[in-house]
């Protein structure tokens, strides 16, 4: 067996619970193909840690003193960061784990409340899944810097309908310094589907919204699809378009097919836009 078969990947666990750093660090050092490098207390120890170690992953509680998860995310090194799992006791509080994909994290694992935190245990295969996830993710080698997008004046009618976005790992960081670079006037709707947690797609949008000149939103099923705005899939409907008196409208599909890994998946809507729009599609 090669090398890079027999690679294990190498984490780095970030919380202030002792607890918590215990029972993430049993559950991962159980699992044949990670390594965990070493602990962190806090954020400060963490970005310390990142740099004298560089791990692969590291798994990241976002509410900690002092520096807290979603500093350390946008501290992370410019060139070649590691990927980050945030395992945090979120809750309810959508917005904060929108804040934190935003920024970079690659995947969300819900932690249990400090009140039951002996339940730690019964997210291991979640927490698993997701540092492989993130180890399976490309880094990077480096952040994009902002450039406004210029867009030609118009010239008639234009040459396609509608923009289509699919977005897979990461895909919500991407997101959220791309679609701030469009201008008020961009001259046609635009449909994303992006691949993130169940539950925080809604957040998301209203994340983005609040950054972006168009209208970012999640998409309802019949809504009508046009100019000065972006429209989210939401979770488990695939996003797909059809010709109305009013021109566009938004259909959502919540039927699953059997073996189906992504619902919803880009290639749905892309399916849907090609039958639709045929070449006036991007």
């Amino acid at each position: 067996m090669s090398d890079v078969q027999t690679k294990k990947i190498r984490v780095l666990v970030v919380d202030d619970s002792a607890f918590a750093r215990k029972v993430v660090r049993q559950v991962l050092e159980r699992a044949g193909d990670i390594e965990v490098l070493d602990i962190a207390r806090d954020g400060l120890e963490a970005l310390e840690k990142i740099v004298a170690l560089s791990p692969d992953v590291v798994t990241l509680d976002l509410m900690m003193p002092g520096l807290d998860g979603l500093a350390v995310l946008e501290a992370l090194p410019p060139i070649n960061p590691p990927r980050v799992v945030v395992v945090s006791s979120l809750g309810a509080d959508t917005e904060l784990g929108a804040a934190a994909l935003a920024a970079g994290a690659i995947d969300l694992v819900e932690k249990p409340t400090t009140q039951a935190t002996d339940r730690l245990y019964e997210v291991a295969e979640r927490l698993l899944e997701g540092v492989r996830i993130a180890a399976r993710a490309g880094s990077g080698t480096a952040r994009a810097r902002a450039v406004p997008i210029r867009v030609p004046e118009p010239s008639g009618r234009p040459q396609v309908d509608a923009v289509l976005i699919g977005a897979s790992t990461g895909g919500p960081q991407a997101l959220s310094r791309l679609l701030p670079l469009l201008p008020a006037e961009f001259p046609v709707p635009i449909a994303v589907v992006v691949h993130m947690p169940p539950g925080y797609t809604a957040a998301l949008a209203g994340r983005l919204d609040a950054q972006c000149s168009l209208d970012v939103v999640e998409a309802h099923d019949g809504m009508v699809f046009v100019r000065g705005m972006i429209a989210l899939a939401p979770p488990g409907a695939h996003f797909g378009l059809e010709r109305a008196s009013v021109g566009l409208r938004v259909r959502l599909d919540y039927h699953r097919a059997p073996g189906e890994l992504h619902h919803p998946s880009v290639d749905a809507m892309f399916v849907s836009a090609a039958q639709v729009l045929g070449a006036r599609a991007l």
